[in-house]
């Protein structure tokens, strides 16, 4: 039998997972030893008996066979909630491309240990005669602090430990030695730092729907009877899908179970929570990244000891360690921020459905807009689609006006906001009513150039142009560099610098223009940088404190304003420009989602979509409200061209320091699919001639299909003066992929690569 090794982290502390010791398997253990299970390992000279958990597992020895020790048991404990935790890092790690540090690093969302807060106080532990003869006694004996502390506790039982050694300006050893003489007693406290600021419990119940009941009903059926499924709701935008996440969350509560909420943005946290928490109260909690490292790490604490029933986040919530999970919750599951940029790049979505595979929970997927993928599964059966077709009280989806921007310069305006913009915003300003203006781009200007010589300002360490910031300053979005705005072109010396301007700032300043009485809000990446921002400009918002909100993204993603009737969507087609195939998802996704917050309450909404391909089937079906009708264009495409979801990619990315060091290696990878592809051929084909009955013909076929695209510089050849290649691979089966990979990072392990890097993007967002 080969042998066989396994990579083990002592004692799981976090901040040390950067360093996994290697143990040989014994015979005996072989099949109790996987990824994730606790054992028992001789560590350090002394050998000492540590227990740890296993990483991973491999057939190659990383050090001489005489100085690897060996595992000598298997931990009696069993499967803990950081058991699971590492075998879904190791998951991922195999599924999307990775280290086995990056993928812990992942998985364990606090990285280091963090000092517990705490309360302490201190209580009298002697009748009043005792105390009075124990002040006489240490004042004879001149102890002048212990009279202080004694002489308080005559008129007051219990103090406040820091009030003690404040204000009576008393050491701790003083504290010590009276409790040790038997007269106080100091006791702690331990308590978490809360994130969730105390909040109105009242909670007006909804009367469900018939189609939100049977949703409910059927979610819970089959997770009684032992059968958990995956679930996709398309409800269309105001149809209740919160109160079908609230229903089965209460009952799995009641059940003892506990539930993780996904949401794509942190901006939606504070809505999304305030719902919840009028439910759950106290065991709901959240976690993004706007907290602090103390707040993070007593929530994963709490999560731990079972003190809270509910946690709600973005992607990385989904790594809370519960030990009682029954449902994962993906709201708007269409966003690409579910989507890891950093390795692993793993897709929240799938790792959910694997997260409660291992659970025996269910996942319910939620959207207006379903990402292609999932429609596609579910239509395929692999998901349960539900449709929710009404808005929930029976208010009607928003009236769309396509305007062609093209016609608005023709008539000779040259304003960002059409003639019918205006006129809707006037009336909404005159009738008390909200609107906002949506507009997906950030920053001042889009790039500045020479209108002499044609000469871009880019960043001198990335191939990207820089952006014009307030302030004379010129931004680069990618690495953070920043110069002062120059007067005269860098090349010819011209002073006609001008910048082509399409960015939240200046949408602001034409508003205050054209409506000086109206007050206006700015929701971008730029004003919500510190922690309460978000929940400022939307609570300043929802209490109708301004009459228009600016904003990009993340101002059109689940917000719910009752008052808000308009919505305008400024340069519509900017996202179709993108050199990408999701383009016309993203663009479609976006305006029927921006559309979606007009009118959800009692009075009628209304879009205005301005745009420079009215004619697109995206900009068409999205004025529609028509999912279906988009979809069975997309899908088409996808189908004609082999793009995911029928077909599945694979972005294998280098990065270099030295540009002819990257182009070497890039086209030795390739090199080596295509000795991979020709080996798989060859062993498949040699087994199906040795036997005839074998079914080696359908292998042969399936690498035989395996496409490679490139190789070439990335569309951003530089960024943070690194270089950047690329190429692609396409195939039906996903799997196909994965080997792909596998054989792509044994062959970069051989070569020890010093100054390049490789990363793997499984059906990326984005092209590059």
């Amino acid at each position: 039998m080969d042998k066989r090794y396994a990579d083990v982290i002592i004692e799981i502390s976090h901040e040390k997972v950067d360093r996994p010791f290697q143990y040989k398997i014994p015979p005996e253990l072989a099949e109790a030893v996987f990824p994730g299970v606790r054992v028992h390992v001789p560590f350090g000279r002394g050998n000492q008996d540590k227990t740890g958990y296993v990483v991973d597992l491999s057939e190659q020895a990383d050090y001489p066979e005489d100085k690897i020790k060996s595992i000598t048991a298997v931990d009696s404990k069993g499967i803990t909630a950081e058991s699971e935790q590492i075998r879904i890092a190791n998951w991922m790690k195999r599924q999307y491309g990775s280290t086995t540090i990056a993928a812990l690093r992942t998985v364990l969302p606090v990285k280091q240990k963090l000092r517990q807060l705490e309360h302490k106080k201190v209580t009298r532990c002697v009748e009043q005669d005792a105390l009075e003869e124990a002040v006489l006694l240490c004042g004879r004996k001149r102890q002048k602090a212990k009279v202080r502390v004694l002489q308080a506790f005559l008129t007051d039982a219990i103090l406040p430990y820091e009030l003690i050694r404040q204000k009576l300006n008393v050491s701790a050893a003083t504290l010590t030695a009276l409790e040790k003489q038997g007269l106080i007693r100091i006791e702690t406290e331990h308590y978490y730092r809360n994130p969730v600021k105390c909040m109105d419990r009242e909670e007006k119940r909804v009367v469900l729907s018939d189609a939100q009941r049977k949703i409910i009903e059927k979610v819970l059926e089959d997770y009684n009877a032992g059968c958990p499924g995956t679930y996709l709701i398309h409800g269309v935008t105001g149809s209740g899908k919160t109160e079908v996440y609230l229903g089965i969350i209460e009952k799995m509560v009641s059940m003892g179970r506990q539930a993780i909420v996904l949401i794509p943005e942190i901006a939606l946290t504070y809505q999304t929570l305030l719902r919840f928490y009028k439910r759950f109260g106290d065991r709901v909690s959240v976690i993004n990244s706007s907290l602090s490292m103390g707040e993070k790490y007593d929530q994963i604490r709490r999560a731990q000891a079972g003190e809270i029933d509910v946690i709600i986040g973005p992607r990385s919530a989904l790594f809370t360690p519960f030990a009682r999970l029954g449902i994962i919750i993906v709201d708007e599951e269409h966003e690409s921020s579910y989507k890891s940029e950093s390795m692993p790049k793993y897709h929240a979505r799938e790792t959910a459905v694997q997260i409660a595979s291992m659970h025996q929970a269910c996942v319910v997927l939620g959207s207006a807009t379903p990402s292609m993928e999932a429609y596609y599964r579910a239509r395929q059966g692999e998901y349960q689609l539900f449709e929710m077709k009404n808005r929930q009280g029976g208010s009607m989806l928003p009236r769309v006006y396509t305007v062609d921007l093209r016609e608005e310069l023709k008539q000779g305006n040259r304003s960002v906001f059409s003639r019918k913009l205006r006129e809707l915003m006037e009336e909404r300003l005159q009738a008390g009513e909200q609107a906002m203006l949506f507009l997906n781009r950030r920053g001042y200007a889009g790039f500045i150039s020479c209108r002499e010589c044609g000469h871009v300002m880019k960043c001198p360490h990335c191939d990207v142009s820089l952006s014009e910031h307030r302030g004379n300053v010129l931004l680069c979005h990618y690495c953070g560099y920043e110069e002062v705005r120059k007067t005269n072109c860098p090349v010819c010396g011209s002073k006609y610098l001008m910048g082509f301007k399409a960015g939240t700032e200046q949408i602001e300043e034409a508003l205050h223009k054209e409506f000086p009485e109206a007050k206006v809000l700015r929701m971008d990446a730029d004003t919500t940088r510190t922690k309460e921002s978000y929940e400022k400009i939307l609570s300043a918002f929802a209490d109708e404190k301004a009459d228009i909100l600016v904003g990009t993204q993340m101002i059109v993603k689940g917000h719910d304003f009752p008052n808000v009737t308009l919505v305008g969507i400024l340069a519509a087609d900017l996202s179709l420009n993108q050199n990408d195939y999701r383009a016309g998802e993203r663009t479609f996704q976006l305006l029927t989602q921006a559309a979606g917050r007009a009118g959800r309450g009692d009075k009628p909404g209304e879009v205005v979509i301005q745009t420079y391909q009215p004619d697109h089937y995206s900009i068409v079906h999205a004025a529609r409200q028509d999912y279906e009708g988009f979809y069975e264009e997309e899908i088409t495409y996808r189908d004609l061209m082999q793009y995911p979801p029928v077909a599945h990619m694979l972005a294998v990315l280098v990065t270099s320091r030295e540009q002819e060091q990257g182009e070497a290696l890039i086209r030795q990878m390739v090199d080596e699919v295509n000795s991979l592809q020709r080996d798989k051929l060859f062993d498949v084909a040699e087994e199906t001639s040795k036997d005839s009955r074998r079914t080696g013909k359908g292998a042969v076929r399936t690498w035989q299909r395996l496409q490679i695209i490139g190789p070439t510089e990335a569309s951003i050849s530089k960024i943070n003066d690194l270089y950047r290649h690329i190429f692609y691979l396409k195939h039906p089966d996903y799997q196909v992929l994965v080997e792909a990979k596998d054989g792509l990072e044994r062959f970069c392990k051989e070569r020890e690569l010093k100054n390049q890097t490789v990363q793997y993007d499984f059906d990326p967002m984005n092209t590059y």
